[in-house]
């Protein structure tokens, strides 16, 4: 495997999600803690599952299922919240996003990068920065700021 200190290499940190892996820069990464209650807040959108308090911190809790749509499935024992730091514009915030489960931490160089492909008008994929192949399996990279800026609700 390739060091990650090595020029054009970025580690991810990659999460499964209705069976598909996607990944999150390593550098955002705060923390990953398994899924226990939040405090819900009313008249915020489905996908805003409520806060946390982490260590003092309010966090708002983000459920990417149904962020991107997919069916709802109960929280089980590998169900887990990836804590991550934000950042928009010249500030920055915390925020956690509820996954099915933490796969691994890959090395990914830039060659293994491949952009985003073309859907169309009718699907967005402004949040996701690149499709990388590991292990001769696809992972979608995701720009976290994109995602959870778009959805300024919280």
């Amino acid at each position: 495997m390739v060091n990650g200190d090595e020029a054009g290499v970025q580690q991810y940190l990659t999460f499964i999600l209705n069976g598909e892996e996607y990944g999150v820069d390593i550098l955002r990464v705060q923390e990953i803690k398994g899924w226990d209650t939040v405090t819900p807040i009313p008249n915020t959108p489905c996908y805003i599952k409520g806060v946390i308090n982490l260590r003092g911190a309010v966090v708002p809790i983000v459920d990417l299922r149904e962020r991107f749509g997919l069916d709802n499935i109960e929280y089980g024992a590998t169900t887990v919240v990836i804590v991550l730091k934000v950042i928009s514009g010249d500030s920055d915030r915390t925020v956690g996003i509820v996954v099915d489960a933490v796969s691994d931490v890959h090395n990914v160089g830039e060659e293994e990068m491949k952009p985003s492909p073309d859907f169309g008008n009718s699907i967005d994929t402004n949040f996701i920065s690149g499709l990388a192949t590991v292990n001769e399996k696809m992972v979608i990279i995701i720009d976290i700021d994109r995602l959870l800026n778009e959805s300024s609700d919280f």
